[in-house]
């Protein structure tokens, strides 16, 4: 990584740049990025899916956020590169700490957002400092080895699944579009995209999207921007007249084109790279800044979504019920160990109905490993889950019908007091939001308290969200909405689906996460005087009883427990025969207060 870290500052000096700024955005703002996107992996080493790098001519500093604390520190040179936080350190001060008056910043305008561009410029340019969009990358042309375009074909999203016609969801799109007298919208995130039209692909890890760019008109029509090689004459007609494909190198261009006459373009700057509103503005667009009107219309899932998105969490706990009747049997002989515990998991997966894939990497951390909050073992971190210890296993699975996503922390061995402590109070706080009943219009941001409540007690606390959105066979972290002391902005709405994991990590001993998926529902209580919201929980697994204090429950939270465990036996025991039978009625069985 050093050899790449100098040849990219001697790049910068014969471009005359003081510095260059490296994200781990691509020209979409993906999460998970494809492969060929991946500059900040390329040049740092780093592989979570939230950061940024700043290089100097003599020096780096590396930014990332709560949950990769600990793993940037294991796959980072932090001689070369300076671990900082994304959140609590900011990149202006920075910058401005280690350029002189008159230094030139570099960056690339198709990773970075024009929000991001403007806050970046405003703080620099008191000192002198410029801000400079360059036109051709430098990562790109060191990277020699860079791997190619995905060639992987588009494929449609049928109405079984989708549960609504491409052409309903533009007419309920465009119907916006008349207040602010908008001629257009410009669409660059490749969820909505996907959700928009009904199709689905493979060129993103771990999210069925396709790479491309989509013009939604006034009149309803489309201009899809997009390799034409990877549709097929079925995808033409599943789009059909009334979405024009068009090649994916000539959407700049058609942007240009776009406003001319000083036509109001709709763009969303937060999910929208810079570079789209500088040709918008160059060709004469009167640009009106919005959210993209898809990512709420996404959000709130249609009957059809939800009751699939259901049944996928069924299968999807079905296989991880068979998954630990396995583990249970074989623990104890000591060979197993993260990395084949995930292989294993992902063979009970592949033997469900619409298993398409990972959500994403599956987090099977043994033991210090399991308090690396987005850890991902490797045949130089894997360990041996064996002994007394804690192993925390995240995962999740795309289905045709639905995405999921769950965290189970499993007793190995003896669990000392303080673990059981510890658990505990992180299911306290998964109990209190899964309870939750709030007015209709509160975010996220009001409920995240209730999670944190008993580790905040003894002066805990953990460092992610408690809550993300997650599609359905979209992304499994899914805008706008959130669980977190960030989401203020938009209302929790019925048919959202959300996670609920509240966790708890002490560094270089254990980890500890509790997660289900939750949908959004309305409260119908008849004494309610004004309208309720409440969760209903689609994750069936069950919960690992023996780190369970029942001394430190509300009998209250022993009947949550108890009740959901009967709902798990319930769903699970038609699809378990046998020793997996024998191990599911073991795992459920009721709580008892001694």
């Amino acid at each position: 990584m050093r050899n790449r870290l100098l040849a990219l500052r001697q790049s910068l000096r014969g471009a005359d740049l003081s510095s260059f700024i490296i994200p781990h955005a691509d020209e979409h703002q993906c999460e998970y990025t494809p492969d060929r996107a991946r500059r900040l992996a390329w040049l740092t080493g780093f592989s979570g899916s939230a950061g940024q790098c700043a290089v100097t001519l003599d020096r780096a500093a590396i930014y990332v956020d709560g949950r990769y604390t600990l793993q940037v520190r294991h796959q980072v040179d932090v001689k070369s590169f300076e671990p900082l936080s994304l959140h609590d350190d900011k990149l202006e001060e920075w910058l401005l700490a280690h350029l002189e008056k008159g230094s030139r910043i570099g960056y690339d305008p198709m990773l970075h957002t024009r929000n991001w561009v403007d806050k970046l410029s405003t703080a620099l340019a008191a000192s002198g400092i410029e801000l400079v969009a360059v036109t051709g990358n430098p990562i790109d042309e060191l990277w020699t080895d860079r791997p190619e375009p995905s060639k992987n074909p588009v494929v449609p999203q049928l109405l079984k699944f989708s549960g609504e016609k491409s052409k309903h969801k533009r007419a309920r799109l465009i119907a916006d579009f008349k207040a602010d007298d908008v001629k257009a919208a410009v669409l660059s995130s490749l969820d909505s995209i996907a959700w928009l039209l009904n199709i689905r692909g493979n060129d993103v890890e771990h999210s069925p999207l396709v790479l491309g760019y989509l013009i939604i008109k006034a009149t309803g029509k489309a201009d899809f921007f997009v390799d034409e090689d990877k549709i097929s004459d079925e995808v033409s007609y599943h789009l059909g007249p009334d979405v024009k494909i068009q090649p994916y190198a000539k959407f700049m261009s058609a942007l240009k084109k776009l406003g001319k006459g000083g036509k109001k373009i709709s763009i969303d700057p937060k999910l929208t790279h810079a570079a789209v509103m500088n040709a918008l503005k160059l060709g004469g667009a009167e640009i009106v800044e919005k959210q993209d009107p898809c990512q709420l219309l996404k959000a709130c899932k249609n009957d059809t979504e939800l009751n699939g998105t259901r049944a996928a969490h069924i299968r999807d706990g079905v296989a991880m019920c068979k998954f630990l009747s396995w583990f249970e049997q074989h623990v104890a002989t000591g060979e197993i160990d993260e990395l084949n515990a995930t292989k294993k998991l992902l063979q009970f997966r592949k033997r469900q109905r619409y298993f398409q894939g990972l959500s994403f990497d599956t987090i099977s951390g043994a033991g210090p490993n399991g308090a690396i909050v987005h850890y991902k073992s490797s045949p130089q971190t894997n360990r041996k889950i064996t002994g007394d210890m804690l192993y925390l296993l995240d995962s999740g699975a795309q289905y045709l019908d639905g995405t999921t996503d769950l965290t189970r922390t499993l007793a190995i061995g003896k669990p000392s007091e303080e673990q059981r402590d510890r658990f505990t109070r992180v299911l306290k706080g998964h109990i209190a939001l899964a309870q939750a009943r709030f007015p209709v219009g509160r975010t996220g941001a009001h409920l995240d308290t209730l999670s944190r409540k008993a580790l905040w007690d003894v002066g805990l606390d953990y460092d992610h969200g408690t809550g993300h959105g997650v599609g359905c066979y979209l992304g499994v972290h899914e805008g706008p909405q959130s669980i977190s002391k960030a989401g203020f902005e938009v209302a929790l709405k019925p048919g959202m689906i959300l996670s609920n994991e509240p966790g708890y990590y002490k560094p270089k001993e254990y980890g500890i996460r509790i997660e289900n998926l939750m949908i959004v529902r309305p409260s119908h209580f008849e004494e309610e005087e004004r309208p309720m919201n409440i969760f209903e929980t689609i994750t069936f697994v069950p919960i690992d009883t023996r780190l369970v204090n029942a001394h430190m429950m509300s009998s209250a939270e022993i009947t949550w427990l108890n009740i959901y465990h009967a709902q798990v036996r319930e769903k699970i025991f038609p699809y378990l025969a046998g020793k997996e039978l024998e191990w599911l009625n073991r795992a459920t069985q009721s709580v008892m207060v001694l």
